[in-house]
């Protein structure tokens, strides 16, 4: 089975392929559809979601000038909402987001980068990326996991690979000049922790590794051929896989209360681009 024509790789079906090449299969090349809810309780799953996306627009609109007051009437009555906003505008006035508020600094909110490797282009879309006067960078992404996650389970997951390395190879498309990796940062940032967030230091060995993996990975994928791809033998990912019973893996989702991560959305969206907003590397 081939990857079809003009396929576009992120760190959404990486990670994917990387947890379960099965998955992968499923959801990219045969666009199955899902049998099976992500985790339970279901309505509270959902809930997360929605306010994890209408999150991640107040903060764009209140970086991009939208009145603080506005901001507040629209989630009034949700407490949970309240609560992230109001831990985010205090890290922002006193806290560990000052940075957001330099106005020496460059703002680039929901941006969407790409860079090629081999045949197929590679895609980022960033929460925030802030450009300093002295040529650092620092990627924000912002978090509305429940639980926080372990700095190693960060580290290694492939948004911190994918994000820093896309940056630094569009960096010349986006800003008309060249990017050193080890001026670039990445923070994740906990909307419920929002003194715990969780950094990571870029440098030129970093670039240069995960350039080799992620070509690897990509050259490995787009190589197979084999009808059915390979469950993964890490059976506990599969209770948070809404294809564990297509799979014989179990009908019972995990609880959500212990899920590592943020409950996953409509990973269709991703795809759906105009190329004509994406700053990126010709071929």
């Amino acid at each position: 089975m081939t990857l079809p024509e003009g396929f576009l790789f992120s760190q959404s079906n990486l990670q994917d392929y990387i947890d379960c090449q099965r998955r992968f299969q499923l959801r990219y090349l045969l666009h199955q559809a899902w049998p099976a809810v992500e985790a339970e309780p279901y309505l509270e799953n959902e809930r997360r979601m929605d306010q994890g996306a209408r999150f991640h627009k107040i903060v764009r609109q209140f970086l991009i000038g939208l009145p603080e007051d506005q901001i507040n009437q629209s989630f009034t009555h949700d407490e949970i909402m309240n609560s992230w906003w109001n831990n985010f505008t205090k890290a922002y006035r006193e806290g560990n987001l000052d940075l957001l508020k330099d106005k020496a600094n460059q703002h680039f909110e929901e941006m969407t980068l790409s860079v090629p490797i081999d045949e197929f282009r590679l895609i980022a879309k960033y929460d925030l990326i802030i450009i300093q006067p002295d040529s650092r960078v620092v990627i924000f992404d912002w978090k509305t996991s429940q639980n926080h996650p372990k700095h190693k389970w960060l580290a290694e997951r492939m948004q911190t690979h994918v994000y820093p390395f896309v940056l630094v190879g569009a960096a010349q498309s986006l800003l008309e000049m060249e990017i050193d990796p080890k001026y670039v940062e990445m923070v994740y940032w906990f909307a419920n922790q929002p003194d715990q967030e969780e950094r990571f230091v870029y440098d030129d060995k970093s670039y240069r590794e995960d350039g080799r993996l992620l070509s690897n990975l990509i050259s490995t994928i787009s190589q197979k051929t084999e009808p059915v791809f390979p469950l993964t033998p890490d059976i506990k990912r599969c209770l948070y896989c809404t294809y564990r019973s297509l799979c014989n893996r179990g009908v019972t989702a995990g609880d959500l209360q212990h899920l590592e991560g943020e409950p996953e959305a409509d990973l269709d969206e991703e795809f759906t681009i105009d190329f004509d907003q994406i700053g990126e590397i010709e071929f």
